[in-house]
């Protein structure tokens, strides 16, 4: 299998139908290739409901010669979870009537971004039920101290201010579901 790198790619910007175009790639030879115009992109006015939900479908289509384009897209409200620091622990995880999961992270940390999806969803779905944030180690050091944090992404889970349960690691939503469901 070949492999072939471009240094540079050089368009003409032209009214015809197809312009030619200039490629020159790591070994010097030079070829021309026809580009497609391409008219953009429409989005529709409607929107409709896709079954027994009441997500909105957007629908955006582009309009070629020879046939129609379509793409859906959900329309999906992300819930933004809210950070926390050592100033506001406190008021907000300790003195909460509703249990409190909150994720400690660190910007560096790629498990952390893999699992913030996660918790985002976990938040829309136990919205009213459960509150969610999420503490920068980096930011808080003394908190994440307190409670013994010595791995990244760790999740605790607490309860009339106090801690319940903690999940160490990028896990699976299923195992975070699990440990909330135990205390609400």
């Amino acid at each position: 299998m070949a492999t072939v790198q471009l240094q540079s790619l050089t368009l003409s910007r032209s009214s015809a139908l197809s312009a030619p175009t200039t490629v020159s790639s790591i070994s010097g030879r030079r070829s021309s290739i026809k580009l497609p115009r391409h008219a953009g992109l429409r989005l529709a006015t409607s929107t409709r409901f896709s079954g027994s939900s009441s997500r909105a479908v957007s629908r955006i289509s582009a309009s070629r010669a020879g046939g129609r384009v379509v793409c859906e897209a959900q329309d999906t409200a992300a819930v933004q979870v809210d950070p926390i620091t050592d100033a506001n622990w406190q008021s907000l995880v300790l003195e909460s009537d509703t249990p409190v999961l909150v994720e400690f992270w660190a910007p560096w940390c790629g498990p952390c971004r893999m699992i913030h999806p996660i918790i985002d969803e976990l938040a829309k779905e136990y919205a009213g039920k459960l509150k969610c944030y999420k503490l920068n180690t980096d930011e808080s050091p003394s908190t994440a101290t307190r409670y013994g944090i010595r791995s990244i992404p760790t999740v605790i889970i607490f309860k009339n201010g106090e801690k319940k349960d903690a999940v160490i690691g990028a896990v699976p939503k299923t195992t975070l579901m699990t440990s909330i469901e135990k205390f609400l």
